[in-house]
């Protein structure tokens, strides 16, 4: 068996064998059938206009390529502004700018109230942000210009461009981010203080680097959320793994696999099936939201409990990679939306791919599985990896880069010294949590933990079906972007 691959989202995720999104599957069991619904989850029309900012290519030297501009995409809603208002800022992830717009609802719902200015910039190497067009990702030498550092710069220097454009530099600047995006948030406020006067970071992972946190922790945690629904669910999912093994590569349990699977042409090993059910349990996980959603797939409301209903339903007969295959069916297709599948050829519709890239320089998360985890026990190889990393892109890991640019270590007693107004928002049901800041560092860096929480889920729009804890958690960060607000403009 494989070993624990990693992940991160949106996500997304940090370096891995398994596809970035598997396309959907049915499985045609009674127990799945009774619970499936036709999802009817609309793609709503984005309001905000498109723009285009001259970035520079290189922010960190004065050699002559560094000068060369590449067109920056932005997007921008003034609905509710008026000049001196505040400029909330979403520092774009590892994706299409749109995406992380049109899942980011939070932000619009709260800017009447503050009459502020939508900013959602897009990181370079994705969406439309390309320095070299079609050519970005042709090797190294253009790769080279992605990575966090060129990233905050971007950030920094558009917004200060849109503030004397607006004829409003005094205006203050609150960034706001999820996941990755929620990492660069925490780390702008605290590399350009200047410019952000606080950063709201959701469901950010900032402390899974080097040897921070046990390594185990993030599929440890995918493992309890099944767990707590129930433990055969747990025990069935924890079991097929060693039943998809003993197919091997023989030919006929391969043909049956496939017509399991419904792919759409037949499999030539199980790593794809393996691959595709381990994508489905740990992005349910994330996404494990008390409402319906259509984040990474369609979804119901709380998909892991649905996920359990199913497995718990088949009868104890049918085998533990069945009942698995059942559950996983949920995730790929719960719009019923497919007929086959092509599950070694997955498309990546949002433009995740850079993450590679990262994750080969800087952004080296390791990850393993226990022997608590329900997933097959690993460890983490950083030679193989390197290796890996060197036969794709001719590059060397730097595992320890992160934790030396943005720090990490004595966070507590460091931060508590020199940063301010940053609120680290975890849901403990997000096994990213495991790798963010769960305590108050100060009076002014507030950690916010909700026990459902999944990931980033406080950044979506606001529902009337959205539970009570929800809607507090909200309403304690508008509260702290308040004061910090009040703070500026009583120094003004």
């Amino acid at each position: 068996m494989a070993p624990c691959l990693s992940f991160f989202f949106l996500f997304l995720f940090a370096f891995s064998a398994i596809p970035a999104n598997s396309l959907p599957t049915f499985f045609p069991g009674a127990a799945y059938q009774s619970l499936i619904k036709q999802a009817k989850i609309s793609k709503p029309k984005l309001p905000f206009k498109t723009h285009y900012f001259p970035q520079t290519l290189d922010h960190f030297t004065f050699q002559p390529k560094s000068s060369k501009l590449f067109y920056q995409k932005y997007l921008i809603n003034s609905d509710y502004w008026r000049k001196g208002a505040p400029i909330f800022v979403y520092t774009g992830n590892e994706g299409n700018i749109e995406w992380f717009a049109a899942n980011t609802g939070f932000m619009l719902d709260i800017a009447p109230k503050f009459k502020a200015l939508l900013v959602f910039i897009e990181h370079r190497f994705y969406g439309k942000s390309m320095p070299f067009g079609k050519d970005s990702y042709q090797s190294a030498k253009t790769l080279g210009y992605l990575n966090s550092q060129q990233a905050l710069a971007d950030f920094a220097v558009l917004i200060t461009s849109l503030k004397q454009n607006l004829s409003s530099e005094a205006s203050p600047v609150v960034v706001f981010g999820g996941s990755y995006g929620g990492m660069l948030a925490a780390w702008f406020r605290l590399k350009y203080p200047h410019i952000a006067i606080g950063a709201l970071a959701s469901s950010a992972p900032i402390l899974q680097f080097d040897k921070l946190i046990p390594w185990s922790s993030f599929y440890d945690a995918v493992s309890q959320d099944f767990k707590d629904v129930s433990l055969n669910c747990y025990q069935v999912i924890k079991g097929s793994w060693a039943e998809l093994e003993a197919m091997s590569t023989q030919k006929q349990a391969l043909a049956e696999l496939s017509k399991t699977f419904r792919t759409c042409k037949s499999l030539h090993s199980t790593a794809s099936a393996r691959d595709w059910l381990w994508t489905a349990f740990v992005y349910t996980s994330m996404v494990n939201y008390p409402t319906k959603a259509d984040f990474m797939k369609p979804l119901p409301a709380y998909p892991v409990q649905k996920m359990c209903k199913i497995i718990d339903k088949i009868p104890s007969g049918a085998t533990k990679l069945s009942r698995a295959f059942a559950a996983a069916s949920l995730y790929y297709n719960y719009s019923r939306s497919e007929n086959c599948f092509k599950i070694e050829h997955e498309v990546d519709g949002h433009g995740l791919h850079g993450w590679d890239w990262q994750t080969c320089t800087e952004m080296v998360m390791p990850m393993t599985c226990s022997k608590e985890s329900m997933f097959p026990p690993s460890g983490f190889d950083y030679e193989e990896f390197a290796e890996q990393c060197q036969m794709k892109y001719g590059v060397s890991p730097r595992p320890h880069w992160i934790t030396t640019e943005f720090g990490g270590e004595r966070i507590q007693k460091v931060l508590k010294r020199f940063g301010s107004n940053i609120i680290f928002s975890n849901g403990m049901q997000d096994p990213w949590s495991r790798g963010g800041v769960l305590k108050n560092i100060s009076s002014s860096i507030i950690s916010l933990v909700t026990e459902k929480g999944a990931h980033h889920v406080d950044f979506r729009s606001a529902t009337k079906k959205d539970p009570k804890w929800l809607i507090q958690l909200r309403k304690q960060e508008v509260e702290i972007i308040q004061k910090w607000l009040n703070e500026y403009y009583a120094d003004l």
